[in-house]
């Protein structure tokens, strides 16, 4: 027997009528592409994704067509996120990031019909334009005042599109697994793979990631999502923060500490989310101008993972909750959050269970298996790599008809070699093409990383595995130093002597100018192991 309950479909658009419908006064703030700062409200920004909606109809844009986006976080990026799946179109992300060849590769794949790019990245475009022949045209996110001189063919101007519109429009009605928004990986190990999310999936992500015990996104919350639009749909705070109109602020494409700071205390943020490399940026702002943002409450941190350090300097020297959260493309992206238990009073237990990724979100199921397959025992203590699956999992890859990591048993394998507790904490030691194979047993390079990056003298750090003639691998340290400062290995190695085991310190360290970081502000390693994989190691010459 089937409950009697109205059979609606779960679509994005319902999100933006609501917030008008209930929130439709609270502000949407960003600092432009253009420069100046934008203000609207959501029943602004609903008005104007409706008559961008029938733009897009007058384009001859259809359910399921592919409409791309190469911009930063701002007002009309997250109009078009809710005109484009509205009308049953498909959202695909671009990278601005990525090498050109890369971005063609993606948009032919996906085979993009528009791209909607900021006006400041319109070069990028340019460059590949010959090479892209789906595309029937790219609007600039722009009005008419600031529409560049292009040799891109049929460029046209975005407020020209949304002015010429009346905004008398009612969102269609679709099956709910409709495809909505397409997002690729990074292609660290080969060419990137499509993950379609479907507006369903969408919106149970955006019930589960508002929860208090998730990012804890509310009508009272000033949420300034520093993680680009272009990243897993910025961890999907657009859609969150829409569901409960939560005041929005888009930082646009200024993310120096500086201007992440002004912004932080201008528009009285509450909550911020971002992958590490940016928080450096802002810690080293506070630091140097002695200074913090008494508004903000919590900074969510993601995309790697979450040094020690960094959560005790946003903690104990100025006062902010962090939020350490872990996810992939994949996951749409949230899988864990790592907040202590109520039961959990003593501060090292605490910043112990925070550095790890944390406990899944409801809706994500998780096992680590060994190499057979079989099922690990959650003591904390045994690594495997980590299977998940749930209702924002992908099931497969756009155009792939075969996927090695999407079981037939309905699991999804990460990559990542991970603990879990018996507390439900997940740790991921490192991922599998990464992990160092020592005399036989395994040494996490991402624990070691974080270890040293506590090191006064250490700005960052990575760790790999170089050859040895006795113990197969053995760590290289590489470190961007601190401003004015000059580590030695010696140092180091006493620093970390009673951080890690014994048999894990790493034989020899590198000072280098910087680290090689990917599109999404990952260190890649690949990179890395190029450039110091032969790298000879004082006791095995």
């Amino acid at each position: 027997m089937q409950g009697l309950i109205m059979d609606r479909p779960l679509l994005i658009s319902d999100l933006l009528r609501h917030a008008d419908n209930v929130s439709g006064e609270r502000e949407i703030v960003t600092r432009s592409v253009e420069g100046p700062i934008h203000r609207y409200t959501y029943r602004d920004a609903h008005r104007r994704s409706r008559q961008l909606a029938r733009a897009l109809q007058a384009l001859d844009v259809k359910l399921g067509d592919r409409i791309a986006t190469l911009a930063w976080n701002t007002y009309r990026h997250f109009e078009v996120y809710y005109a484009v799946s509205g009308i049953g179109a498909i959202t695909h992300t671009l990278n601005p990031r990525l090498h050109p060849t890369q971005m063609a590769y993606i948009v032919n794949h996906a085979e993009d019909s528009y791209i909607f790019a900021d006006v400041n990245l319109v070069p990028l475009i340019e460059a590949v334009t010959d090479d892209m022949p789906s595309i029937k045209g790219v609007v600039v996110m722009t009005d008419r005042a600031n529409m560049p001189d292009t040799t891109i063919p049929n460029a046209l101007c975005y407020e020209d599109l949304v002015g010429a519109q009346s905004d008398d429009f009612e969102w269609p009605e679709f099956d709910e697994n409709t495809a909505s928004s397409l997002c690729y990986t990074s292609g660290t190990t080969g060419n990137p793979k499509g993950a379609l999310y479907s507006h369903r999936s969408t919106i149970i992500h955006a019930y589960a990631s508002a929860l208090p015990d998730v990012l804890h996104m509310g009508e009272n919350e000033v949420i300034l999502p520093v993680v680009p639009m272009f990243h897993v749909n910025a961890w999907g705070i657009p859609y969150g923060a829409t569901m409960v109109g939560a005041k929005l602020v888009f930082p646009g494409p200024k993310l120096d500490g500086a201007s992440i700071h002004k912004l932080l205390v201008d528009e009285g943020v509450t909550m911020t989310a971002g992958v590490p490399t940016i928080w450096h940026l802002l810690l080293n702002h506070w630091r140097e101008a002695k200074t913090n943002v008494p508004s903000l409450k919590r900074v969510i941190i993601g995309g790697s993972a979450c040094p020690e350090s960094m959560v005790q300097a946003f903690q104990d020297e100025f006062g902010t909750d962090v939020r350490h959260a872990w996810g992939m493309t994949e996951m749409s992206p949230l899988g864990t959050v790592s907040l202590p238990k109520p039961s959990m009073d003593k501060p090292d237990e605490i910043l112990r269970k925070q550095i790890k990724q944390g406990r899944p979100v409801f809706g994500v199921q998780m096992r680590i298996v060994d190499d057979d397959g079989n099922e690990l025992p959650h003591d904390g203590e045994s690594f495997g790599e980590l299977h998940v699956r749930g209702p924002w999992i992908t099931s497969g890859y756009f155009k792939m008809e075969t996927s090695d990591v999407h079981g037939d048993d309905g699991w999804f394998a990460t990559g990542d070699v991970s603990t879990l507790d018996a507390d439900g904490y997940m740790e991921i030691t490192d991922r599998a093409k990464d992990v160092i194979k020592s005399g036989g047993e395994w040494i996490s390079s991402i624990e070691l990383e974080n270890a040293a990056m506590g090191h006064p003298d250490v700005a960052q750090a990575a760790v790999i595995g170089v050859p040895h003639p006795k113990w197969d691998e053995r760590p290289l340290l590489i470190v961007v130093p601190a401003a004015g400062r000059t580590p030695s290995h010696e140092d180091l190695t006493v620093y970390l002597s009673d951080k890690v085991a014994k048999w894990w310190l790493p034989d020899d360290t590198i000072l280098t100018d910087e680290l090689p970081l990917g599109a999404t502000g990952k260190v890649l390693k690949t990179e890395l192991r190029e450039k110091f994989g032969d790298h000879t190691l004082p006791d095995a010459g």
